[in-house]
């Protein structure tokens, strides 16, 4: 009897180790893409360069072998796709990579947690809020009752679909988004946290619609007032009874309900996570009217104009209105075109400027035959998106071929006069010092750069003496009121500039299981 006893208490005590030591079972998925309704590209599935099982953690840092996350759960991937920018996505690839997903997530459940990583600002074809479709089809699979802890760009979209049937959700605080990985990893602790205290979902969450619309590069974290209003979010969040505090700027450049700015705010105290909302709304929607360019700006004439005449180099100017980073089509030649045909640039000893980038797989093909020294006469561009101009046509030398880049494939320098023209196979955005010099090329001795981007990014940043942002045209046009907008939420600042103010009250989200 009593040797019965005490093999019922090693049992006991035994099954109470295991069950105190099981580590949570979490899945990793998602698909991210900012991609512009305004563009006539589409994206298809080849260019979310999808990863699967353990492949994906090769994306994240601290996920490496032996990282200390990595041994804190059992960790169960299971397709992650990450797109350049771009037109919406087709259908057709969209419903794969679901359906990828889903399958993926079917094999190797049950799960306690789901990292859900995307962007926020996917458009598919004949879709609305693809995310809130994504996350809301997961459900259907893992269960209600599964804690999921979303991680989002801060040029998102928070659907209150996604923000009923995500349980954690956080954002980038920077733009440049320097936070991106740390981002990420917030958003897998805070997972990780809750389910090991056993606190699970938040008691509440806070979402907050502000009919506001803007692009970007008048929202950069790096200038006022954006600065401040993002400087307020972290000892917002780090509040007894809050878990994450994220403000969503929301993606300017798609046409749909969603796209608007957002406050969310979740954790265990009500009266603290709606104030906490609501203060942060508030200090965004007061701010709107002081949201400025992150650089100066002028057209295109204007800028050529003032880097031509500056003793400051580089000069760089952003050529916006393509902008591949944040959606456009890349191919637009407007104004490569302009430049080529102003007579400073005509001979070879003019003003050194470097254009980046242009897609034209025909003139590659040419460029790659001749070989480097050799001449090549042939069009680029236009292919997806000519309304403003059509193929450019470059006659010149070819100075440089690199093949194997992941984005561009093969990536030709085409000497026009004293332009050097980066040529692709596939549209690439350059945002690095090595995307140039990999090239023979020297940004930091030319004296202007023309690059297809909008805000600098961190690198080119550091590299530029000086610069101007042109407001040139394209799929993600700055000028947002020429832009034809038919489905968004009216009244929006700023292209309703009087609005009245809006009710910027806490809206309680119930949890996926409610």
């Amino acid at each position: 009897m009593r040797s019965t006893f005490f093999l019922i208490v090693t049992c006991c005590l035994t099954i109470h180790t295991l069950v105190a030591a099981r580590l949570p079972r979490i899945a990793i998925t998602g698909l991210a893409i900012e991609s512009s309704t305004f563009s006539p590209a589409t994206t298809n599935e080849a260019a979310f360069h999808a990863k699967y099982g353990e492949q994906i953690f090769t994306s994240y840092p601290f996920f490496k072998a032996d990282a200390p996350l990595r041994n804190r759960a059992v960790w169960l991937p299971a397709v992650m796709g990450r797109s350049l920018p771009g037109g919406a996505v087709t259908r057709e690839a969209y419903e794969s990579l679901v359906k990828q997903s889903l399958e993926a997530l079917k094999k190797n459940g049950p799960y306690d947690g789901l990292f859900f990583d995307i962007h926020g600002a996917m458009s598919v074809v004949g879709l609305d809020d693809p995310e809130g479709d994504f996350i809301t089809r997961i459900r259907e699979v893992i269960g209600k009752d599964v804690l999921i802890s979303t991680s989002m760009d801060l040029h998102g979209n928070v659907s209150w679909r996604l923000a009923q049937n995500t349980d954690l959700i956080t954002c980038y605080r920077m733009a440049p988004h320097e936070d991106a990985m740390e981002t990420k990893q917030r958003a897998v602790e805070n997972l990780l946290n809750r389910l090991e205290s056993g606190k699970g979902k938040p008691a509440y969450k806070a979402w907050i619609p502000i009919p506001i619309l803007l692009p970007g590069e008048k929202t950069s974290t790096r200038i006022e007032p954006g600065k401040s209003v993002y400087q307020a979010v972290a000892p917002a969040s780090k509040q007894e009874g809050i878990i994450d505090a994220a403000i969503w700027v929301g993606y300017a450049w798609a046409d749909e309900p969603r796209n608007h700015a957002v406050v969310m705010v979740t954790g265990d105290d009500k009266e603290k996570v709606a104030q906490t909302a609501e203060q942060l709304a508030k200090r965004f929607w007061e701010a709107r009217s002081r949201y400025e360019f992150v650089a100066p700006t002028g057209s295109l004439d204007e800028c050529l104009a003032k880097a031509l005449a500056s003793d400051k180099h580089p000069f760089f100017i952003s050529d916006s209105g393509d902008n591949p980073t944040a959606g456009g089509a890349g191919d637009v030649t407007w104004t490569i075109t302009q430049i080529l045909a102003r007579a400073e640039f005509k001979k070879e000893n003019g003003p050194s400027l470097i254009y980046a980038s242009i897609p034209g797989p025909e003139l590659v093909k040419k460029a790659i035959a001749v070989g480097v020294g050799g001449k090549v006469d042939g069009y680029a561009g236009g292919i997806v998106d000519a309304r403003y101009a059509p193929p450019v046509h470059l006659v010149g030398t070819v100075t440089a071929i690199e093949k194997g880049d992941r984005d561009a494939e093969v990536e030709v320098v085409v000497k026009v006069g004293s332009v050097s023209v980066i040529v692709t196979q596939k549209r690439k955005p350059y945002h690095k010092e090595i995307d140039f010099t990999r090239l023979g090329l020297q940004p930091r001795k030319a004296d202007i750069v023309v690059v297809k981007i909008g805000y600098l990014e961190p690198e080119l940043y550091a590299m530029r003496a000086d610069w101007l942002l042109a407001l040139t045209p394209g799929g993600v046009d700055q000028d947002l009121e020429r832009l034809p907008y038919h489905r968004i939420q009216r009244p929006m600042f700023p292209l309703d500039k009087d609005m009245p103010t809006p009710d910027l009250s806490a809206q309680m989200v119930p949890a996926a299981d409610k």
